[in-house]
């Protein structure tokens, strides 16, 4: 199973979203995500996330919290632990990123992008409550078959 990062950075009332169009054998080719990708061996999830942002925006985190931790299932795909961020704070400047193009999308115009079924289920999320939560969801193929989400609570959610 491999864990992942996922980040949302936010300024102005705005996502920072990656359309993936660059890589061949993408599987998130042509659809809206965050930016983020693998943790390396030896890496925190926050380790992990402040690299990832960096290697495909060039910005620098300096306030990020959190948020959710997701489990993938697929019948396709190898299973997923993605650690999910929001970001308020970074420095820095965008420079272009190897897997797609950025850009800073409204937060109510996000759900009309091309996203997974699942994406939509934790960016309302976001947006509703910032209380942590857990989602567990499972595909088969591309279509989300189902999924599962509890809330942690308000305490510092532990994995």
């Amino acid at each position: 199973m491999k864990s992942t990062t996922l980040c949302y950075i936010e300024k102005d009332g705005r996502y920072l979203m990656l359309y993936r169009n660059k890589k061949k054998n993408d599987p998130n080719k042509g659809k809206w995500i965050g930016v983020g990708g693998r943790i390396e061996e030896g890496e925190t999830p926050e380790e992990g996330v402040k690299r990832e942002v960096f290697e495909e925006t060039g910005l620098t985190l300096t306030s990020f919290t959190r948020r959710s931790v997701i489990h993938f299932g697929s019948d396709t795909w190898e299973d997923e632990i993605m650690y999910l961020f929001t970001a308020d704070g970074f420095e820095g400047e965008i420079r272009e990123c190897p897997e797609g193009e950025l850009k800073w999308v409204e937060i109510s115009s996000v759900p009309s992008l091309n996203l997974w079924e699942g994406d939509k289920i934790f960016l309302s999320r976001l947006t509703e409550s910032r209380v942590p939560f857990l989602l567990d969801l499972n595909y088969e193929g591309d279509r989300l078959a189902d999924y599962r989400l509890r809330d942690c609570g308000n305490g510092i959610m532990k994995l």
